[in-house]
C-alpha cells in the first residue's frame, strides 16, 4: 500500500528527527542515517520491488538493525535477519455524514486531544515510556495526539499524522483494556477531528481485528525484520 508506506515513513522521520537524528528519502526508500530509536526502524521501502542490497546499502547494518519491507517482499535472511513480526496495512476510507462533536468510547471514555504538556506527560507516562515520542512532538502542526482520560489520567490513546493523501494512525493503546475496548472510541475521536479524511496504519493480532471491527479493510501485509 503506496500511501500507508509513504505516510508511515513520514512519520518516522518526524520522529527521528525530534531525537536529532538525520534522515534521507529515496525514491524508493526512506533511510535513518544513525540508528533509529527503539521500535522505530532504520529504513522503510516505499515501493515493492526493493533491491535487499540497496536497502542495506544506506544504514547501519550492525546489530539492532530493523527494516520495514512495506510489501512483504524483501529476503534479508542471507544477509542475518529474521523476521521480527508480520503485520497488515489496514485503511478506512473517508466516511460520509458528520461525526458527533464529541464522541465517547464504548465504556464512555472521554477522548479529547491533548495539548498541555501536562497532558502529554501523563500520555507518554501512561504509554509506558510513549514509544520514544518526544513532547516536542505535540507542537507539530501534522500531528494529533488523542487520550481517553478518567480525570486527570490517560487510560488509552492514538496518534494521527497527517500527509497529502492519508491521515496515519498508530500508537494506538489502553490502559487495562483491550483493543476492542479502544479503537471504536479512538476511531470516532479521530473522525470527529478529521472529518473526511481517509485513515490508515498497521496492525497485527487483536488489535487488527479491532482495527477490522472499528471499519478499516486490511490492505495488504508487511513485515520488519532486525539483525540481532
Amino acid at each position: 500500500m503506496l500511501a500507508g508506506a509513504h505516510n508511515n515513513a513520514q512519520w518516522c522521520d518526524l520522529v527521528c528527527r525530534s531525537h536529532e537524528i538525520p534522515t534521507r528519502f529515496e525514491d524508493d526508500l526512506w533511510v535513518s542515517l544513525r540508528r533509529s530509536p527503539p521500535w522505530y526502524p532504520d529504513a522503510v521501502t516505499l515501493r515493492p520491488g526493493v533491491p535487499e542490497d540497496a536497502v542495506l546499502a544506506g544504514v547501519d547494518v550492525s546489530a539492532g538493525c530493523s527494516v520495514k519491507d512495506s510489501f512483504a517482499d524483501l529476503d534479508l535472511e542471507p544477509a542475518g535477519f529474521r523476521v521480527l513480526f508480520e503485520a497488515h496495512w489496514v485503511y478506512r476510507p473517508p466516511r460520509p455524514g458528520r461525526p458527533p462533536a464529541r464522541p465517547g468510547g464504548p465504556d464512555g471514555l472521554d477522548w479529547r486531544e491533548v495539548t498541555t504538556s501536562e497532558q502529554m506527560q501523563a500520555w507518554i507516562a501512561a504509554h509506558g515510556g510513549g514509544g520514544n515520542l518526544r513532547p516536542t512532538l505535540l507542537d507539530h502542526p501534522l500531528v494529533t495526539f488523542l487520550g481517553a482520560f478518567e480525570g486527570d489520567a490517560v487510560v488509552a490513546g492514538a496518534v494521527t499524522h497527517r500527509s497529502p493523501t492519508v491521515l496515519g494512525v498508530s500508537n494506538v493503546f489502553g490502559v487495562g483494556l483491550e483493543p476492542a475496548q479502544v479503537w471504536p472510541g479512538a476511531v470516532a475521536a479521530i473522525a470527529a477531528r478529521h472529518p473526511g479524511e481517509p485513515l490508515v496504519g498497521y496492525e497485527e493480532g487483536e488489535s487488527l481485528e479491532a482495527a477490522r471491527a472499528a471499519g478499516f479493510a486490511a490492505a495488504g501485509p508487511l513485515r520488519v525484520w532486525v539483525d540481532d
